[in-house]
């Protein structure tokens, strides 16, 4: 399994970054955030801080992780990931949310609040 890794602020974001052979596993308990994202996506990469800040914050009450479209078609196609970036939310390993498009972190943070 890969780690994303980014220095921020003088600590270190860990982000975990699935497969399509990890990601079932990784997604079937608890709260989850995955991004669903690819390396050329603008967007993606403004919404990318957003989620590592939130991981910082929140990591400790619900998982947060990165599946590169481009390398998992699989999953991406599986859960219907039309548009990058995508913030798909699962509770006990069920789809409870789904938000297309780049999302301010407030508004995550209330979503995510809802299944806690």
């Amino acid at each position: 399994m890969l780690y994303l890794q980014k220095q921020s602020r003088g600590a270190l974001i860990v982000v975990k970054e699935l497969t399509d052979a990890t990601f079932a596993a990784e997604t079937s308990s608890g709260v989850t955030l995955t991004d669903f994202w690819a390396t050329w996506c603008g967007p993606c990469r403004m919404q990318s801080p957003v989620v590592e800040q939130l991981d910082e914050e929140m990591g400790d009450t619900v998982s947060f992780s990165k599946v590169d479209v481009d390398e998992n078609k699989q999953v991406a196609s599986e859960f219907g990931i039309m548009s990058i970036p995508t913030l798909l939310i699962k509770k006990d390993g069920q789809v409870v949310d789904t938000l297309v498009g780049y999302h301010p972190k407030e508004q995550i943070e209330t979503k995510l609040k809802q299944y806690l």
